[in-house]
């Protein structure tokens, strides 16, 4: 049977094509043979079951341990009924999922009288006591059930039962591992955010029954070699001719790795790009999930649109207007990196991949799209700027100039100088839509400044937006754009600055080519203080 890529499920090395996370798997045994109990929290779709399945098969074949791994994905309510449910439901799913490889050992999980948390405590003592093996427990979906007192019972048994095993006075499971989207360090949070619990005034929201989880630490976002096993494996079977390399680095830069959304470039590539494996091919792949309705994409946007805080933090971040240094004990920073949306950048606080930061702006854009259009504000002249599939950035700049000096007034200065940037985005969208991308240059960024690349068909546009904030520092723009400029190899760009002072002097022209350290610079600059 001839492999595929997947995007569903767990992945399963004779049926797809899979990157190789042995490296991954082999530190994760390691914890486990250090007796670690701890939590598994990524995001959606970040390759967590696929990950519990190689490590199943590791402990396997090791040969030393009997892994119990369940899932609460369909725990059903009778489980969190009362404490012989939950006993009871959690002994027969471990049997349901054992019989069919060891119904032998399933079979020593099936006890009728375990009807209550202390018999269910003697149980795993006895069981645990008198194995040849070590047991380990894994728990997938764990925050299925992590709103339910039930569970939150059961995980203070086993921290019980996991220090009394380290004072030589229980035996208990080798290892617990738990994995879910939240981590269940956490669950005073997730009932917070979901409405669910209203804590009391002075009440943490930071306890958790499971303080005796280590920290993991384990990269588990696919790193550019990472990648290139898989395609490796793709082209021994289909001899492509892609340049395996410079895919995989293309694929890593924008989605930094994330699974799903590496996955996903491979399958589009590969079911509705008649095999494109160029550059090319992963920006057109990328095109149509920008373009696509997803679950994970929809996680997104309803965690913003149900978090003020979130949503405002997603927003500075994606549009440039602040940079965050990450603070360890900011609720709303954790939560992002939790989700999977933010990551810990050497610079700061960072939206995690490009993708997902285009998916957020375009959020962020269409907000502001409907609410001109509610103003009857004309619409940006595409049929001007593009003709034959050519896209004239030059002529866009200086029609968004006319524009932006028509939808000013004096009581929109404040959001025109928080939102100029979001403004010119907004401009931009529906031109390229369809036929072309942005995204930001995180690691250029700086207060007050960012770098917009901007592909459109077969080309592609460098333009820095910025403030003003006086003639030397905007020399100092001109060096910064023609580094980058260089770094890239392009000889051209844009630099687009908002002005917001009352009087200024004319020094520099509002529109204008320069030539600077040899690159040509269209540098626009709109004087918002004096435009009506």
């Amino acid at each position: 049977m001839m492999r595929e890529f997947n995007v569903t499920g767990i992945c399963v090395p004779n049926m797809h094509y899979m990157v190789d996370i042995s490296e991954k798997v082999e530190k994760i045994f390691k914890m486990v043979e250090s007796a670690k109990y701890f939590t598994i929290n990524r995001g959606r779709q970040y390759g967590k079951t696929t990950t519990i399945g190689r490590l199943r098969k590791r402990l396997s074949d090791d040969g030393n341990y009997i892994c119990v791994s369940i899932s609460f994905q369909y725990a059903t309510r009778r489980m969190f009924a009362d404490e012989e449910g939950f006993c009871q439901g959690f002994l027969n799913t471990i049997v349901d999922t054992m019989e069919i490889n060891d119904p032998e050992e399933a079979r020593k999980w099936a006890d009728k009288s375990v009807t209550d948390m202390k018999l269910l405590s003697k149980f795993i003592t006895n069981l645990c006591r008198n194995s040849p093996k070590r047991i380990v427990l894994i728990i997938d979906e764990s925050d299925e059930a992590s709103n339910n007192d039930l569970f939150v019972q059961f995980l203070k048994m086993l921290r019980d039962k996991y220090l009394f095993r380290n004072a030589g006075d229980d035996f208990t499971f080798h290892s617990v591992i738990l994995a879910g989207v939240y981590d269940v360090r956490n669950l005073k949070q997730k009932l917070i955010l979901t409405g669910e619990y209203s804590p009391n005034e002075g009440e943490s929201a930071m306890n958790s029954p499971w303080n005796i989880a280590v920290d993991f630490n384990i990269d588990m976002s696919f790193s550019a070699k990472e990648i290139e096993t898989m395609l490796v494996e793709y082209e021994n079977d289909y001899h492509t001719g892609m340049n395996i390399s410079e895919i995989a680095q293309e694929m890593r830069f924008y989605t930094n790795g994330y699974p799903y959304l590496v996955s996903r470039i491979c399958v589009l590539i590969e079911l509705e790009l008649d095999r494109n494996w160029t550059l090319e091919g992963v920006q057109q792949a990328i095109k149509l999930i920008l373009e696509e309705r997803s679950t994970l994409f929809d996680d997104l946007i309803k965690k913003i649109e149900e978090s003020r805080e979130l949503s405002n933090l997603l927003y500075d971040l994606t549009i440039g207007r602040f940079q965050y240094p990450y603070n360890v004990d900011n609720p709303v920073m954790n939560l992002g990196i939790m989700f999977g949306f933010l990551t810990k950048g050497k610079d700061g606080l960072q939206i995690h991949n490009r993708i997902y930061e285009i998916r957020i702006a375009d959020y962020f854009v269409s907000k502001n799209l409907s609410a001109w259009r509610e103003q009857d504000i004309a619409q940006s002249p595409a049929y001007e700027i593009i003709k034959n599939n050519v896209f004239d950035m030059e002529l866009c700049l200086k029609k968004f100039k006319k524009h932006y000096a028509e939808i000013y007034t004096d009581k929109d200065r404040k959001f025109l100088e928080r939102d100029g940037k979001l403004l010119f985005l907004t401009f931009l969208k529906p031109l390229i839509n369809g036929r072309g991308f942005y995204h930001f240059e995180s690691e250029t960024r700086d207060y007050g400044k960012i770098d917009l690349v901007i592909d459109f068909l077969k080309q592609q546009f460098i333009l820095e937006m910025k403030l003003w904030y006086g003639d030397s520092r905007h020399e100092d723009a001109y060096d910064q754009l023609a580094g980058y400029l260089k770094s890239k190899n392009i000889d051209r760009g844009y630099l687009l600055t908002f002005d917001f002072r009352k009087n200024g002097d004319d020094s520099f022209t509002e529109s204008q080519w320069i030539e600077w350290d040899g690159c040509q610079i269209f540098d626009v600059v709109l004087r918002v203080g004096r435009m009506n």
